[in-house]
């Protein structure tokens, strides 16, 4: 019987280029925690030029982004986007066979872990006001029994009406939430401590217990508008974006549980 004939598949870009070390370094630094070019040359112990290169090969695909400070315009915190690498790699899959495709499930956070061994989570921001609250409601909807989710301010504000809003079409309701200091919390510990903010990020004390430090650059949505109308767009944008990064922070987690001193 002949041979069944098909085209040869070229060799997927995405291979290539997640493939070379300092690449792949690169991206395994960015999947869960944002940085600067200066923190990626030093975590990889390499010159900042040549971290610049490989993240601009990186960035011809989408597999990085970037995204200018608000604290300092002259500093920029690159992150991966990982939905972006997921749908590469489907892509390359299912160039060998169409049954070869990446399908991507969340893990069920509900029975990852026993109830008592809750991981407390802690989302800080600015003014408490937005983001961090955000954060805080979409950590708990999403791993109610994965996570404990705590939110906090260096310089609290009240909650911003359009955080409510924004999170009440999809079912949150965070009207009764009230923000809350940074310095009351100090003395508590965390397993992973989330700062959305880069200002924040600068004046963040040391917690009990050492707790996993993540950053991500969240620019304030507030800040997009002098109404809440204008801002309301930003405040969408902001919940999309959160609702992503948690889904992979509680996948991370869940992989990566701290240790009892952490648990809630």
């Amino acid at each position: 019987m002949p041979a069944v004939e098909r085209g040869r598949a070229p060799l997927p870009d995405v291979f290539a280029l997640v493939g070379h070390p300092i690449r792949w370094a690169l991206l395994s630094e960015l999947s869960v925690s944002d940085r600067r070019v200066s923190e990626l040359a030093t975590a990889l112990r390499i010159p900042q030029n040549g971290v610049s290169y490989h993240l601009a090969r990186l960035r011809t695909k989408g597999l990085v982004t970037s995204r200018r400070s608000q604290a300092d315009g002259r500093d920029a915190y690159y992150t991966a986007n990982l939905d972006r690498y997921s749908e590469l790699i489907s892509q390359a899959g299912a160039g060998l066979n169409p049954a070869v495709r990446l399908v991507r499930e969340w893990p069920v956070a509900d029975g990852a872990f026993a109830r008592a061994d809750r991981v407390s989570v802690l989302f800080l921001c600015t003014g408490n006001s937005a983001r961090s609250q955000i954060a805080e409601a979409l950590a708990g909807h999403l791993g109610s029994r994965l996570v404990t989710p705590r939110s906090a301010g260096s310089h609290p504000k009240p909650l911003h009406p359009n955080a409510v809003r924004v999170l009440r079409v999809r079912g949150i309701d965070i009207s009764d939430a009230r923000s809350k200091s940074l310095e009351d919390l100090t003395s508590e510990r965390f397993g992973y401590v989330v700062t959305l903010c880069d200002r924040v990020r600068d004046v963040c004390p040391e917690f009990p217990g050492n707790p996993n430090a993540i950053h991500w650059s969240i620019p304030d949505p507030a800040r997009e508008g002098s109404t809440n109308a204008e801002t309301y767009p930003a405040f969408e944008r902001n919940v999309e974006e959160l609702a992503i990064r948690i889904r992979y922070l509680l996948a991370f987690i869940a992989e990566h549980p701290p240790s009892k001193k952490h648990a809630a």
